[in-house]
């Protein structure tokens, strides 16, 4: 185009720039653009570049449109005389075509009759061939005609293959000639009420090159823009044409109505086992919608969905003894639910089954095999899960978990046997594809019950109302207790009422609760020990001592609910998640089983023992074997945690060393509460001996003469009577029921020390006589005795006889005491530790100086001068 002010000198009147055919071609051509520069180049340059204020002249408008219509029309009728002459040059092309096939023709039925011909002259050479090949001549020109045959069969062959070829392009013409003339596809639909596969199958091809000529040569019924050129001036053939029927209709319709022919051809075959059949069927139907219709067929139509269907509307309706058993913590879960179960085997039996049918009938029976599997998933296994889960959620919490569990290991089971089997593969495993869409219908069917925390935290929910409910009495009974006087151990123990008083509750506001079903809370009641309508008022509940004593057996139990739970989680959830659930389930054991449960009964333990620390009648040291039970468990619950928890989160380092911390620090605090139950129990026993030691008789050894014969026949003084028996029949048996090996040798041999002591400092208050001096080793072999009775260390065992030692020195006389005055500084460096005040004398070799002449001293003779010239001589 040219525009204006592009030359060098202009009229007075422009003519207006000139228009071409190649102005309309580029394909970024805007109707609006090109009618802007228009009048652009209709105002002069002094009138676009002069004040905006001047009148507006239309006239070199006018005149600029008037040049471009004219133009325009002159090539509107160049373009019309091109039309007319491309549609001339059509006619032409296809009368020349019809001469072309006319011609064909003939050469064909010519190339026939000589075929013919020839034939008949191949079999009588070969017959004259016969009988002359007897006397050995003929031979040579059978086989030069029968490579002459089979050159000529080929050539034969090829121009068939072109006939047909032709045939199929007129026919292809002539159906196209009618649908877009006469609006109809008489051709087609008589071959297609020939019927057979062969000829329906020919019909959806034909149809199928129609609708492509369709979107080709008629745009309009397509919805797209009606102009007869392209972008680069090409015309699409006959573009242009005023058609009076909408071929994309009338194509459609015969299609759809073909299709369902295929459809029910297909159907039949199947009933037929007609395979062959099938599959021509189904890869022509590919063509139309991708398959889609006939997978959808064959597939919803199946009579398993069908009958399965009807079965699906039926309730659940397992025995009330099986949904019993499910709600039980302590009973072994029954596995998976029978009906589910059924349904499971039939879907293997008839994946099986069906996974050869498609592969026999579909050319791609990958595809369809994928359809089959997510619509046996989506809808028959879903929908009966779903109806197991919800019948499960009725019945309680850990029905549900246990029923979700079974279900998803009998269902990954039938996908691993699938797997295995091969389907269309078989015998060898599935594909890849298939495999992949087993494994993600399995994911499927359970992710909504998996999703974020859900799962982990029904299991702990669940275990908390167990725990809970076992634990019940006890929380009442310590509720209940009277605490010791306030202190320092008491502030240390007020964490740990505040867990049984959380406990308790919780419990009772679970039974409470509207939303707990009739057998969750029979189930409850009856972990917990109670009857129905007692738990609505704490105070009603009758607990007895033994319910506030420790059980291991409840410990075990509570154990194995929460193994159960890990073996629910390993198999439910997945690998990256399970130290983080691990760890949840490690705080509540450590929370429940630790604080509220053992913590709780050391406390009680330690209240009871420091109540008595200053009692005035004989300690009731009957609290002391519930530390046995106590360690019990704790090693019990290290154990557990250390073997299965902590392993399981190796994976997760940082998981895995805060649960090792979390646990030390667990058992450090039970070992601290138990160390603390021990000292203050050996704190108790040494008062009382303390305290059966004061009232002890000054003339317990310093009899009179008149009471001799009452000293022969006993054996012990009262007080010595009195303490041995509170040793033994009360220290020692009750502490060997509460700890064994190197912790009751500990505790014994502190008891020892402090009993020696005791009665080091104890003898040096009394005068002995003569006789006195009897009692006073009958009373010392006595508390030797009993204290060797005990599984004391080595070092105690030297005490005792330096007690026995003490014994010797009110009976013997001067001169003995004399030879043993000598060996005093052998042991002199070994027993100076021994004073009056401390640790009772030297080990092994004897007492100190300052021990010896201080017992001396308590002799009745000891002003004798025997007796103080030994006494000098130290």
């Amino acid at each position: 185009m040219e525009r204006p002010g592009s030359a060098a000198s202009r009229p007075l009147f422009p003519r207006g720039p000139s228009i071409t055919l190649d102005d309309f071609s580029s394909q970024d051509f805007i109707v609006s653009d090109f009618v802007d520069s228009l009048a652009e180049a209709a105002l002069p340059a002094s009138r676009r570049s002069g004040p905006a204020h001047q009148a507006f002249d239309p006239k070199p408008l006018i005149r600029t449109f008037e040049n471009a219509l004219s133009q325009l029309g002159v090539l509107s009728e160049q373009l019309q005389e091109r039309e007319s002459e491309l549609l001339s040059q059509v006619r032409r092309a296809e009368i020349q075509h019809d001469q072309t096939l006319e011609t064909l023709g003939r050469k064909l039925d010519q190339s026939m009759a000589q075929f013919e011909a020839l034939d008949l002259s191949l079999n009588s050479g070969v017959a004259n061939g016969g009988s002359v090949r007897g006397d050995g001549s003929g031979g040579g020109g059978s086989s030069s005609g029968g490579n002459i045959a089979v050159q000529i069969g080929e050539k034969l062959e090829e121009l068939d293959r072109k006939r047909r070829k032709a045939q199929d392009a007129n026919f292809l013409i002539q159906c196209w000639t009618e649908v877009t003339e006469t609006g109809q596809l008489a051709s087609l639909e008589e071959i297609q009420r020939q019927g057979g596969a062969e000829n329906k199958v020919r019909c959806a091809v034909i149809a199928r090159q129609l609708m492509r000529i369709s979107q080709r040569l008629d745009p309009a019924s397509w919805g797209q823009a009606g102009s007869g050129f392209r972008g680069n001036g090409v015309t699409n053939g006959v573009t242009g044409v005023n058609r009076r029927h909408n071929t994309r209709e009338v194509l459609e319709k015969f299609s759809e109505q073909l299709e369902q022919d295929l459809l029910k051809q297909f159907n039949n075959s199947y009933r037929r086992q007609n395979f062959d059949d099938m599959r021509e069927c189904a890869r022509v139907l590919r063509d139309f919608n991708g398959g889609a219709s006939v997978i959808a067929a064959f597939v919803n139509q199946h009579q398993f969905f069908i009958d399965r269907d009807q079965l699906l509307a039926e309730e659940v309706t397992t025995d009330g003894e099986t949904w019993d058993q499910l709600a039980d913590p302590d009973s072994e879960p029954p596995g998976v639910e029978p009906s589910l179960q059924s349904l499971v085997d039939e879907v293997r039996i008839v994946m099986q089954d069906e996974s050869f049918i498609i592969k026999r009938a579909f050319p791609y029976y990958e595809t369809v095999l994928v359809k089959f599997i997510q619509r046996v998933f989506q809808q028959s296994i879903q929908q009966r899960l779903e109806m197991v889960l919800e019948k499960a959620t009725t019945v309680s919490s850990l029905a549900f978990l246990r029923s979700l569990h079974a279900s998803r290991a009998y269902i990954a089971a039938l996908v691993e046997d699938l797997k295995t089997h091969g389907l269309t593969e078989h015998p060898e495993p599935c594909s890849a594809q298939i495999a992949q869409t087993l494994d993600q219908q399995l994911e499927e069917l359970f992710i909504p019950y998996l999703v974020g925390s859900s799962y982990i935290d029904r299991e702990r929910r669940s275990l908390e109302e167990m725990y809970n409910s076992l634990l019940f009495k006890f929380t009442v009974y310590h509720s209940r207790r009277k605490k010791a006087p306030s202190g320092f151990m008491a502030a240390i123990a007020q964490q740990g009422n505040q867990l049984i008083a959380s406990a308790k509750d919780a419990y009772i506001q679970r039974l409470e609760s509207s939303d707990l079903t009739p057998t969750q809370k029979r189930t409850m009641l009856r972990v917990a020990g109670i009857q129905d309508g007692a738990a609505g008022n704490k105070n009603d509940i009758d607990v007895s001592d033994q319910d506030g004593v420790l059980s291991v057996a409840y410990a075990k139990r509570m154990i194995g609910w929460l193994a159960e739970s890990v073996r629910r989680i390993l198999e439910m959830g997945s690998a990256s998640d399970t130290p983080k659930d691990v760890n949840a389930l490690l705080n509540l054991l450590l929370t429940t089983v630790g604080q509220v449960y053992v913590e709780t009964a050391l406390d009680a333990a330690l209240d009871q023992a420091s109540a008595q620390d200053n009692a005035k009648t004989e300690p009731d040291l009957s609290y002391l074997p519930n530390l046995r039970p106590a360690v019990t468990i704790t090693s019990l619950v290290s154990r557990f945690v250390h073997t299965v928890l902590i392993r399981l989160a190796e994976s997760n380092t940082t998981v895995r060393r805060s649960m090792e911390a979390q646990t030390k620090l667990a058992v450090e605090s039970i070992e601290r509460k138990t160390n603390a139950v021990m000292k203050a129990t050996l704190d108790v026993a040494v008062h009382w001996v303390a305290k059966l030691l004061a009232q002890q008789k000054r003339l317990d050894f310093r009899p009179k003469d008149d009471d001799l014969e009452g000293l022969v026949d006993s054996l012990q003084t009262p007080t010595c009577q009195a303490i041995c028996t509170f040793l033994a029949s009360r220290v020692a048996a009750q502490a060997r029921q509460a700890v064994d090996g190197p912790n009751l040798e500990a505790f014994s041999s502190e008891l020892a020390v402090a009993v020696h002591r005791l009665l080091f400092d104890h003898l040096k208050k009394f005068q002995v006589n003569a006789t006195g001096g009897l009692m006073v080793t009958k009373d010392i072999a006595r508390y030797v005795s009993t204290i060797r009775e005990w599984p004391v260390a080595k070092e105690v065992e030297a005490l005792l006889e330096v007690l026995t030692e003490i014994g010797y020195l009110f009976i013997i006389g001067p001169e003995a005491l004399k030879e043993r005055s000598r060996n005093l500084a052998t042991g002199a460096a070994a027993g100076s530790g021994g004073s009056s005040g401390g640790g009772g004398g030297g080990v092994g070799a004897g007492l100190s100086k300052a021990d010896f002449k201080a017992f001396v001293q308590k002799r009745e003779d000891a002003s004798s001068p025997g007796v103080q010239s030994v006494l000098a001589g130290l």
